[in-house]
């Protein structure tokens, strides 16, 4: 059965306060986190099989997903320690995919709207891009003029393309692909400077098989939702709020509340004397009174009280009082403005 590895072990920096109490593909959008948008997405085009590589929080990602998923998957977890990079994240899972005819990566914190059957029509190595505005920030493939992958380059300083590697991989030709992770953990530390800490990323492991005379095809992605910082998180959270059906009931639930769709509002919520919306994803169990909240993700048990606020993220569990404010509340954090 086709395996799909979805490497979650980093620490999630760039989404502080928020991944310091949550590893960060548990971070919400649109109602549920970044890895059920990820789990769901692979269920519904038929896969069951699941590896999990786990590192910071590890904990939490296995929680989650034995309490959410249960036996609708079958999930093998592998803990990566230390985090050497991506490459390396699938090196330790090595002994569950050497003897597999293909398999497929998907990046545990991006979320990617695709042609799924095209995606598994193909039968050689495959991986998904993306056009972007501003290559030097992702790993970026060069085409060549028969519409072959000819370069891969992570994060190059001077592009020669704007097709950005999305996260989704399919590898089929797996000796060759764990041999050249092999090539690097065996020559990379002796070609970087001293001073940098070494990282192995499947980029430079790609393009090793290209130099090894691999071919690697791929397929353009429809939408690319990379969920590592507030902006383009919360831009995320609007997009998949508004292909949503929107929830005619809610306006006779919330009574004394103005609610502008696109928004999700999660169970045993307590609104009155707000507007809520557009492009708001509430979670479970959160009070809000006397507020304007737009463009926002609140998490689950928060109280919110005569603020305005857009562009915001609040974490679970936190208490939020005064004024107008753009934020980036983590959990279990307590503001007030109160005079």
């Amino acid at each position: 059965m086709t395996k799909v590895v979805i490497p979650v072990a980093g620490a999630g920096t760039m989404l502080r306060p928020h991944t310091h109490t949550q590893p960060k593909p548990l971070v919400p959008i649109a109602g549920k986190p970044i890895l059920a948008h990820i789990i769901d997405a692979w269920r519904e085009n038929g896969i069951k099989e699941f590896i999990f590589i786990t590192g910071y929080l590890a904990d939490k990602i296995e929680t989650f997903v034995k309490e959410n998923y249960g036996t609708k998957i079958n999930a093998t977890f592998v803990y990566q320690e230390p985090r050497k990079g991506s490459a390396h994240a699938i090196w330790v899972a090595k002994s569950f995919l050497e003897k597999e005819d293909f398999f497929i990566i998907a990046l545990g914190d991006t979320i990617v709207e695709m042609d799924f059957q095209q995606f598994f029509k193909h039968t050689e190595n495959l991986v998904a891009l993306k056009k972007v505005e501003k290559p030097t920030a992702f790993g970026i493939a060069v085409i060549g003029n028969e519409g072959e992958v000819i370069q891969l380059v992570e994060k190059p300083r001077i592009p020669k393309s704007n097709m950005a590697l999305v996260g989704v991989y399919k590898i089929a030709s797996v000796p060759l692909f764990f041999e050249s992770i092999q090539y690097l953990l065996n020559h990379k530390e002796e070609e970087k400077p001293s001073h940098l800490p070494c990282e192995y990323q499947l980029t430079e492991a790609l393009m090793q098989m290209l130099r090894r005379g691999e071919k690697i095809a791929y397929i353009e992605a429809q939408r690319w939702f990379d969920c590592g910082k507030k902006d383009t998180l919360l831009e995320a959270n609007a997009t998949l709020l508004s292909q949503r059906n929107f929830e005619t009931s809610l306006s006779q639930h919330y009574p004394t509340c103005i609610i502008r769709q696109p928004v999700r509002i999660g169970a045993n919520c307590e609104i009155s004397n707000a507007i809520i919306g557009p492009h708001v994803a509430i979670g479970d169990n959160t009070k809000i009174q006397n507020s304007i909240i737009s463009n926002s993700i609140i998490g689950s048990y928060s109280q919110i009280e005569n603020v305005v606020l857009n562009q915001s993220i609040i974490g679970n569990d936190s208490i939020l009082q005064g004024m107008e404010q753009s934020l980036n509340l983590g959990d279990s954090a307590e503001i007030s403005f109160k005079s």
